[in-house]
This record gives structure tokens, C-alpha cells and sequence, in this order.
């Protein structure tokens, strides 16, 4: 009887250690949950045009709120609002540098954003970290854009894509994409792979396979890496500078490092590096003096951190 009683004890305690060696990631918040993200981040692209690189540089240093307005089971609606943009742009010997913040009469660009600031909207968000929909953002922008309304018509257009090329819904959905982890629907312990596959959403035709890692994890937090895998959709057009269709033949390779706060699931750091590589094919277009096919070779290069901490 005693071995018995025995051999039971020692199983159960095997069972107690077996569990604590696995963790439930996901997103839980409650109703009324507040918090702060902050980012900052530099994109640098270059393509080869006739021998001739050309470089252009994206820095962004923005601070956005995030409050849970509805939460279900399974199910989130967060409600996002810009709080601080400074954005620099530089091509083409041209440099545009604006902070939402500080008037600047000679750059239209500054009243656009300075428009966005404290304008909800909002994201639909599954617990595991799948985003369905983004809802508003577009309106935003469509108020945004009445700063540009004493400008040139070809001015328009040309602020008009800008600002829905950096801030619009597709380029807002693709980054928080990249950022959130999409996590497993069960258990997993250290060593744990998991993967999911999402478009490209910034202009170019394409999926990115992401897989993630558990490195660690204790009571509050968890270490997790990220890779994500890059391939263009060498068929599908888009539309680069001055109307130009082209297509792209770029892959690449994102690579991610988070600290997960285990209470939300949202990772308090987060750190990436991305670097494409390939070709841009600009299509004849006699309208831009283009009697045949160009082929552009093209790098891209980014490096952004991230913190979001919980404020209410």
C-alpha cells in the first residue's frame, strides 16, 4: 500500500513539473485597458537607375495610445490615436522633416499630420493575435488630406500618396502585422516553433512567412525570436514614383527579438532589422519616356524598436 501510495505521489508530482514546463501565450485585456506604444524606426531604399543610385530614407518617431473599448471572449476592439508623429522623408535631394507638434507654414505635410493627432480608430483583434480588421483609419486620413487643398492638383496627388503610402489602413495593418506575434492555440514550452503567413501590405504584391520561437519565459514575461521570410509576386503590378507601374522580384528576410509581458500579451520590446533585396521592373510607358522595360535593381533596409507599456 505504501509503494502505492507512493508511485501515485511521484506521478503526480511528474505531472505538476511536466505542466509548469508549458506556457499559454495570448492576448488578454480587459475593458478600459490603456496603454503607450512608442516607435522608432528608419527605412532606407536604394535602387540603380542607369547606374546611378538613388537613395531614400524614412524616419519615423511616433507615440500612439491604445485603449480596449470591447473585450469578448476571443475577441478585441482596440481603439488606437496617434499622440506625437515626427516623420523625415528624403529623396531626390529633397528632404522633408515634420513634427505634428511645431507649426511649419512652408511644409504642408506638417498640418496634415498635426490633423491625425488624437483621431481614433479602430483594430479588431482575435486573442491569438490575428488581426481582422482595421476600421476608421481611412477617414482619418481623408480629413488629414484637406491641408493639401491649396496646393497644385499633380501637389495633391503627390501628398495624397505619400501620406497614404506611410500612415493609410494597408501600411498601418502591414507593420502592426509584423509587430504583434500571432501565437499557437495551445501550450508550448521552451524551443517551441510556430509559424503564420501574411500579405505584403506597403505598396508591393507579396507574403511574408513569419515564424516565431520561445526562448524563455517565467512568471511575467517571455522571451521570444522572429524570423519572417519575404518573396514578392514577380506578376503583380504597382505603382512607384510619378505613376510608373512596375513590377517587384525582391525577397528578404525580417528578423525580430521581443520580451512578452505575459499579463497582455503584448510585447513590452520589441526589436527588428529587415533587408530586401531584388529587382524592380518599371513597364514601358511612353508617357514617361519609357520605350521598353526597365529593370531597377532595388535594396531595402529597416531597422525599428518598439515599447508598449501598460498605463491604466
Amino acid at each position: 500500500m505504501k509503494k502505492l501510495t507512493g508511485l501515485v505521489a511521484l506521478c503526480c508530482f511528474a505531472m505538476t513539473l511536466s505542466a509548469q514546463d508549458y506556457v499559454e501565450l495570448d492576448y488578454t485585456f480587459k475593458q478600459g485597458d490603456g496603454f503607450e506604444l512608442s516607435q522608432e524606426s528608419r527605412s532606407e531604399t536604394y535602387i540603380t537607375v542607369d547606374e546611378v543610385i538613388q537613395r531614400t530614407t524614412r524616419d519615423y518617431n511616433n507615440k500612439m495610445t491604445i485603449k480596449v473599448t470591447e473585450a469578448t471572449t476571443g475577441r478585441f476592439i482596440l481603439t488606437w490615436a496617434y499622440t506625437d508623429i515626427k516623420f523625415n522623408f528624403n529623396a531626390k535631394n529633397q528632404n522633408i522633416f515634420v513634427d505634428a507638434k511645431v507649426p511649419n507654414p512652408a511644409e504642408p505635410l506638417q498640418d496634415a499630420l498635426k490633423l491625425m493627432l488624437e483621431q481614433p480608430f479602430t483594430v479588431e483583434l482575435q486573442s491569438n493575435g490575428l488581426i481582422v480588421r482595421v476600421e476608421q483609419l481611412d477617414a482619418v486620413l481623408e480629413k488629414a488630406s484637406v491641408a493639401f487643398s491649396k496646393l497644385k492638383a499633380d501637389e495633391q496627388v503627390a501628398y495624397k500618396k505619400l501620406l497614404k503610402d506611410q500612415f493609410g489602413t494597408e501600411a498601418f495593418r502591414g507593420w502592426l502585422e509584423q509587430l504583434l506575434v500571432v501565437y499557437p492555440v495551445h501550450g508550448i514550452k521552451n524551443g517551441t516553433q510556430w509559424e503564420e503567413s501574411v500579405p505584403i501590405r506597403t505598396g508591393l504584391k507579396g507574403r511574408v512567412d513569419l515564424y516565431w520561437n520561445l526562448q524563455h519565459w517565467d512568471s511575467q514575461t517571455a522571451k521570444v525570436n522572429g524570423t519572417g521570410n519575404i518573396k514578392t509576386d514577380k506578376v503583380e503590378t504597382f505603382t512607384v514614383e510619378e505613376g510608373i507601374q512596375a513590377t517587384a522580384a525582391i525577397d528578404g528576410k525580417l528578423t525580430s527579438n521581443y520580451l512578452i509581458n505575459l499579463e497582455s500579451g503584448f510585447p513590452s520590446i520589441c526589436v527588428q532589422n529587415t533587408e530586401m533585396n531584388g529587382e524592380y521592373v518599371y513597364l514601358a510607358n511612353r508617357k514617361k519616356q519609357l520605350k521598353k522595360d526597365l529593370k531597377v535593381p532595388v535594396k531595402i533596409v529597416t531597422n525599428a524598436s518598439y515599447k508598449i507599456k501598460q498605463v491604466k
